[in-house]
């Protein structure tokens, strides 16, 4: 949510430069504050690729955001996290250098055996320092890079992701050849009961390998991996001060996004989408979807609920999820908490949390 919204945190660059917070009436990171002069995200959209995987100016927050879980050669579970947010200043800006009015902000997060540790990165549009091209697809930061193998490749197939950040790097190829998910009404996620939404689309079938670097010992790796992409104008109504989102890989081979927006008023909003192993989703609302958090831990002098039961009783998915690394916060400009998860029960297997506003 990236939620995928994932999320994300792009507001946040409207502040770059400047020390303000969002009011908190705006909910996390500004992402409640109203943005009438950008497109508005509505239903029965068409989507068109690969020209959907690249930005889209008219609106003003957008992210492309990769998760994987992994193991070494030694069995040891670690977590890579890949994330380039776009905010626009104003709608419809493509002018090329210091004109341009999209700013960019990245983000990488390593998990490993001995904790965690994240890097961040900043960018103005239009001076090639970061963006998104399609043809082949590629979306980069500085070195940062997550891009097509092969120059004819205009989709989301064969991708190599790469990053760095003080003393980590990581180096991963992904392949897929299953279909792209839309989450919700047909791409149309809804965020709120008051007509907040995204358009949110997935790549959740990804195997991923290649190495990771920490600290000059390099480990290789393999796993599975998640791209979530969406985009929209305000995601978040005002009385929304952050979310909770899972991406799971169940070993039965099917694949479940569950997210819930936490309201002031503390009647959340829950939405999340079921994959069938052959990649057909199922649309989750509020009536198909428990999260009880069911273990608080002191994380950056904050109190985070770190374990967690998750239910979908109309799938029979009923587990508990907890973190490989309970300190996994991404201390960013605007921080929050982003790692991998195991969990057991009904089903088993890996995957990742974000939760923010906490």
């Amino acid at each position: 949510m990236s939620p995928s919204l994932r999320v994300a945190l792009f507001t946040g660059l409207l502040l770059v430069g400047c020390d303000a917070e969002p009011p908190l009436e705006e909910g996390f990171a500004g992402l409640g504050s109203a943005a009438a002069q950008f497109a508005q995200v509505t239903p029965d959209r068409a989507f068109s690729f690969p020209a959907d995987h690249g930005a889209h100016p008219d609106y003003r927050i957008e992210w492309w955001y990769v998760t994987a879980n992994l193991e070494d050669e030694q069995g040891r579970a670690w977590g890579v996290q890949w994330t380039l947010f776009r905010n626009a200043l104003q709608p419809g800006s493509t002018e090329p250098g210091w004109n341009n009015q999209n700013l960019w902000m990245g983000h990488a997060g390593l998990t490993g055996p001995d904790g965690h540790r994240s890097a961040e990165r900043f960018a103005r549009g239009g001076v090639g320092q970061a963006g998104v091209e399609t043809s082949p697809f590629k979306a980069w930061i500085d070195d940062w890079r997550f891009s097509s193998q092969s120059p004819a490749n205009e989709g989301l197939s064969d991708l190599q992701l790469l990053a760095s950040g003080g003393s980590f790097e990581y180096q991963l190829f992904l392949a897929s050849r299953s279909p792209l998910v839309l989450h919700g009404e047909q791409g149309f996620s809804r965020k709120s009961g008051q007509g907040q939404a995204s358009y949110y689309y997935s790549q959740p079938f990804f195997q991923a390998r290649g190495t990771i670097r920490l600290e000059g010992t390099t480990y290789r790796v393999k796993g599975q991996a998640w791209l979530d992409r969406e985009w929209s104008s305000q995601p978040l109504a005002p009385d929304q001060q952050g979310w909770d989102w899972f991406s799971l890989h169940l070993d039965s081979g099917e694949k479940l996004m569950l997210f819930q927006l936490r309201q002031t008023d503390g009647k959340h909003y829950r939405a999340g989408t079921w994959i069938s192993a052959a990649g057909e989703p199922r649309m989750l609302g509020n009536q198909d979807v428990v999260l009880t958090p069911l273990q608080q831990s002191r994380v950056a002098g904050r109190q985070l609920p770190t374990r967690w039961s998750l239910r979908v009783p109309s799938e029979g998915f009923d587990i508990t999820s907890t973190p490989v690394q309970e300190n996994a916060w991404m201390d960013t400009r605007f921080p929050y908490w982003e790692g991998p998860v195991r969990f057991s029960g009904s089903h088993q297997g890996v995957g990742y949390l974000e939760m923010t506003g906490y």
